[in-house]
């Protein structure tokens, strides 16, 4: 077991670095502005044309932070009067005004981009670049958020818990909520939720089916799996043997990550790297 400093819960922090590919599930033109479409990595939201959409970690708290130069390389996606293909959620869409006052439309709270380099429909030549870009789909059990840390002090952390301006790149449910490990832990093993679930408002488990969703490029596979907690019930998520929490004082808020700072729990940090004790 590594040792960490001041016992601090820290956001999941991962070092990535891969690239994906897709397709459409139908290789006619839709005639929908959104589609899912079948690809080799699974499926994936299509707009214009059949062109694949992107999610972009910096976003997580559903603000659009690409602008200027970077809309260049990853022009917005945005639809007035949505139409919706098969299977898709007119709830799940919305729309958001930008600082520039243009509008842009999101899926489940984050902001749709193209690629500029993505020619023709199936193209996903924007998959996980600069370790910050994910193709569009539905069913992510985990996705990345990148921005700065802030503690439930007010004040700002780099991954590793200690003061200071940076942006980390860390683990979230589908929806922006940021995920938390349990330095206490063992491999695949709960010891912080008590059975009657008493404490778990404070750190609720990341409840999760059995069956793994979609897991970003960036990310392996094989390092998550699921375990019944020690609270009758529950199956919870890991990520490299650490179960995943949420903290209560988030309150479920897009890619706040007040967790950081709290001196009453044994953090530790789960990256790339990083091998469980």
């Amino acid at each position: 077991m590594k040792s960490f400093a001041s016992y601090r819960v820290l956001a999941i922090v991962v070092l990535i670095t891969t690239t994906l590919a897709c397709n459409e599930e139908n290789p006619t033109i839709p005639t929908s502005d959104v589609i899912v479409r079948a690809t080799t990595l699974g499926n994936v939201l299509t707009g214009e044309g059949g062109k694949t959409l992107y999610f972009f970690a910096a976003d997580v708290a559903g603000d659009a932070s690409c602008t200027g130069n970077c809309v260049t390389n990853w022009p917005i996606f945005y639809k007035e009067n949505l139409t919706l293909g098969t299977g898709l959620k007119a709830s799940d869409f919305a729309t958001i005004t930008r600082t520039d006052n243009t509008k842009q439309t999101t899926y489940k709270g984050w902001p749709l981009y193209y690629y500029k380099n993505d020619t023709k429909a199936g193209d996903v030549t924007g998959e996980n670049v600069g370790n910050v870009w994910m193709v569009a789909k539905t069913n992510y059990t985990v996705m990345l958020a990148s921005r700065q840390l802030v503690g439930n002090d007010g004040k700002s952390y780099t991954f590793d818990t200690k003061e200071g301006k940076g942006n980390s790149l860390f683990l979230t449910d589908s929806l922006g909520r940021t995920l938390y490990a349990f330095a206490n832990d063992k491999k695949n093993k709960n010891n912080y939720t008590k059975a009657d679930l008493s404490n778990n408002a404070t750190w609720p488990i990341y409840e999760t089916s059995a069956t793994l969703g979609e897991i970003p490029s960036g990310l392996n596979r094989a390092d998550f799996s699921t375990s019944t907690t020690n609270a009758v019930g529950k199956t919870q998520l890991s990520y490299k043997g650490w179960p995943l929490y949420y903290f209560g004082p988030d309150q479920g808020v897009r890619g706040a990550t007040k967790g950081v700072s709290s001196p009453s729990q044994a953090g530790c940090l789960a990256s790339s790297e990083y091998d469980h004790h």
